[in-house]
């Protein structure tokens, strides 16, 4: 089969490779039907994540038909259609079983799919701990409407969990990638009193604006006056991180009100740096880390109730044998692009 591999630090290839086999009872090969690209995807092309194995075929967004199961498997069978989650997770250590499954402690525990074993970029793929990665897909749900739910909508419905959001909130969102976007559709469902997104592309502003005209939109320059302006008590009441460019996290911060709650999503190239004596007496709680992909069967739940719809995010389709050219697009955020599928049929 053809499978999209990490070579070395810039450079992705599209390379002949055997199909994928069961190595555990709790392993199960499932066939990709449709994968998408991620940001993470070009952290790892630009060298930016020194876990990642060179020869690893890369992508974690997918989903597929589970094609053969190990015998320990119990939760999915044969012919299932399924969501694949970024993460694997045993269930069974000390953080999974309170919910952190990023830091699960088995050796492939945490984010492997397309970082430290092959991933989805492919026609096949070999997920272990199929009981806790795979979740079925409703019958009248797509493909297309379940793509995100292993990542980005994983990640923004933890985010937006753990954020603590009430009714009364302002909720300041720095991002509006992909991720962002997902993100505020997750925030929207807890119903706060006033959200605004911050972010500079003007195409992006206008997508946004286009799905959720109820939002407030600002751009960096202007963002901490507006939030001034927006809010009730000298600033937003939890701010969500996700843009993870140049000045967003001190952005993120002074933009909170004392006693706020900054959930950081973002992911950084560069260390950041955590200015206490400035921020000492605004008292504020600081939520990081990888996300904990355990909502999926949840999400899965709310798309199928027509309360979470992430399809307008595919902008762009391409087969797998052009996905050199979906690369470039994705990474040049030309053409209005916020998210690609990539048809992984051989």
């Amino acid at each position: 089969m053809k499978a999209y591999t990490y070579i070395e630090k810039g450079r992705f290839e599209l390379r002949e490779k055997p199909r994928p086999v069961l190595e555990d009872p709790r392993d199960a090969i499932v066939r990709v039907t449709l994968a998408s690209i991620c940001t993470s995807d070009l952290h790892i092309l630009h060298g930016s994540v020194p876990r990642a194995v060179p020869g690893i075929t890369v992508g974690h967004e997918m989903v597929g038909i589970v094609e053969e199961t190990g015998e320990a498997v119990g939760s999915v069978r044969v012919g299932d259609r399924v969501t694949v989650n970024v993460e694997t997770f045993c269930g069974e250590c000390f953080f999974c079983r309170r919910g952190y499954v990023n830091n699960c402690t088995d050796p492939d525990g945490g984010w492997a799919l397309g970082c430290r074993i092959d991933g989805g970029q492919a026609p096949y793929v070999r997920v272990p701990h199929a009981d806790r990665g795979l979740c079925r897909i409703p019958a009248t749900v797509s493909d297309t409407q379940a793509l995100f739910v292993g990542d980005i909508l994983a990640t923004g419905f933890w985010a937006a969990r753990i954020s603590e959001i009430s009714p009364e909130d302002t909720v300041l969102i720095l991002g509006a990638g992909p991720t962002g976007i997902c993100t505020l559709l997750c925030v929207r469902l807890k119903h706060p009193r006033r959200i605004i997104v911050c972010e500079k592309d003007p195409a992006r502003i206008r997508f946004v604006r286009g799905l959720c005209p109820e939002v407030l939109v600002t751009t960096p320059g202007e963002c901490r006056d507006f939030v001034l302006r927006h809010s009730d008590h000298g600033g937003a009441d939890r701010v969500v991180e996700v843009a993870g460019a140049d000045g967003t996290f001190r952005m993120a911060w002074e933009c909170a009100r004392p006693n706020a709650i900054v959930t950081v999503v973002a992911l950084y190239d560069a260390p950041q740096v955590l200015p206490l004596p400035e921020m000492y007496g605004k008292n504020l709680t600081f939520k990081t880390g990888g996300v904990d992909g355990c909502d999926c069967a949840e999400i899965l739940r709310l798309i199928e109730a027509g309360e979470l719809d992430t399809t307008p995010l595919v902008t762009h389709r391409f087969p797998l044998s052009r996905i050199d050219e979906a690369y470039r697009l994705f990474g040049s955020r030309q053409e209005g692009v916020i998210k690609v599928a990539v048809d992984t049929a051989e």
